[in-house]
């Protein structure tokens, strides 16, 4: 029972992670219905600037994690104006967006790598080896603070969209530029909006992630991303509670799998559940069939 319950704290955790760059996706998508291929490496990116804060300018850590998450917010929002809004303005279909979020993602790919080479690194953590016990179950204090942290951005984001004007607008612009533009609404500002805010919450799960491991590299955006994905695709994508419910199954099945199987196919996992869904629910679990506009 102990083994178990450790489990479910892990894939809580992991769960917790895998929402936060999931939601990423789907904001974008919801917008723009347009997969945004770039954000798994603005999410490698929202690391190795903690990592550069820290260890290279010496900055403390609480302003580091600050202005990394602040830059990569910014770096989201140029992503946007330089690689995708003059396909858009210039009404290129969206197999052009999406093959330029794929280059973009390789260019940030090979910046990185060219300036922090491919060698895993060490990475600072929070609460280095502390944790509480419950019964016969530990939980680190790096687990608490990332399932609190997570909990209160999604709540947070989530009011932000219902509640907001910003957010309302958002709303608008996902069911209709035109319409939104005729009532006001800057629809280029709402986009830049959007990949801001996803990015610097990227930024945050990226961090997150390096400091459970302790590690760093190029590929953690790569190898992270696409379980992100796939989680965002289960729960339905453009559906923010469906991400969350998607990165969670997720979690859960690639969890369970390495403690009560084999380490080795545990992300074969994530995938053949995401097969299995997508065959009962082509839309995901929360996803709605997409309406053709006319």
């Amino acid at each position: 029972m102990q083994f178990f319950t450790q489990q479910v704290v892990s894939a809580i955790a992991l769960g917790s992670v895998y929402a936060l760059t999931a939601i990423g996706y789907s904001m974008v998508f919801g917008v723009l219905e347009l997969i945004n291929f770039s954000h798994a490496s603005v999410f490698m990116v929202g690391a190795f600037l903690y990592y550069i804060l820290t260890n290279i300018a010496a900055l403390p850590g609480l302003p580091a994690f600050l202005l990394s998450v602040l830059i990569t917010g910014f770096l989201g929002v140029a992503v946007e104006k330089i690689t995708l809004r003059p396909l858009r303005l210039n009404n290129q279909p969206k197999f052009a967006s999406l093959i330029s979020t794929i280059g973009t993602s390789i260019i940030l790919q090979n910046i990185m790598f060219l300036l922090m080479g491919s060698e895993t690194l060490p990475y600072q953590t929070l609460f280095p080896g502390q944790s509480i016990s419950l019964g016969e179950t530990r939980i680190s204090y790096m687990q608490i603070v990332i399932v609190a942290v997570s909990t209160m951005l999604l709540v947070s984001l989530s009011l932000f969209i219902k509640k907001s004007r910003a957010g309302m607008a958002m709303r608008a612009t996902a069911q209709n530029y035109d319409a939104a533009e005729l009532m006001g609404i800057s629809v280029d500002s709402v986009i830049s909006l959007t990949f801001f805010i996803g990015s610097a919450i990227a930024a945050i799960s990226g961090i997150f992630v390096c400091m459970n491991y302790q590690s760093v590299d190029i590929t953690i955006g790569t190898s992270f991303g696409l379980k992100t994905f796939a989680a965002t695709v289960l729960g339905g994508i453009g559906n923010l509670g469906g991400a969350v419910l998607g990165s969670l199954i997720i979690a859960f099945a690639e969890v369970f799998t390495a403690a009560y199987i084999n380490t080795s196919i545990r992300d074969l996992a994530a995938f053949v559940v995401l097969v299995i869904v997508l065959l009962v629910r082509p839309n995901g679990l929360l996803g709605k069939p997409v309406q053709k506009k006319v």
